[in-house]
């Protein structure tokens, strides 16, 4: 089996807050990130891809194929936007790495077949060079 990835990068704010919770209760478990005018980040996105090469291209996937994908599925929906109020599929849950990556996979995963017989492996979001998610689709 040969894993290939893809970096793509996106801005988005947004901030952790639970409606159910008071302000004060939403500060003391979030921080900063439960500011009330939103912060922002500069995420970065590897998705890997997991097949065996394709003996006429000697390609897993063709990357220009899957960055495409990538962009109109995924970056061109959250991209220099608020994810608590501009992102269909992330309404009614909190905006956090975890969810947007689960997220992600749910809108990924069905999309990988139609441009290979790859099999998509994982997803790694890096909300700040620190910080970062992986999920293996489980």
């Amino acid at each position: 089996m040969v894993y290939v990835s893809r970096l793509e990068h996106f801005n988005a704010a947004h901030k952790l807050h639970n409606p159910n919770w008071s302000m004060a209760k939403n500060k003391e478990v979030f921080g900063p990130c439960a500011n009330t005018n939103w912060h922002g980040h500069n995420y970065e996105l590897i998705v890997t891809v997991k097949g065996k090469p394709d003996p006429e291209t000697g390609f897993v996937i063709d990357l220009k194929k899957l960055s495409l994908l990538i962009r109109e599925h995924i970056i061109e929906k959250v991209d220099h936007k608020n994810l608590n109020l501009d992102v269909p599929f992330m309404e009614g849950k909190l905006a956090s790495t975890e969810n947007l990556v689960m997220e992600f996979w749910n809108i990924l995963n069905p999309q990988i077949p139609r441009i290979s017989n790859a099999q998509l492996h994982s997803l790694k979001l890096y909300e700040t060079p620190r910080n970062f998610v992986e999920y293996f689709g489980e």
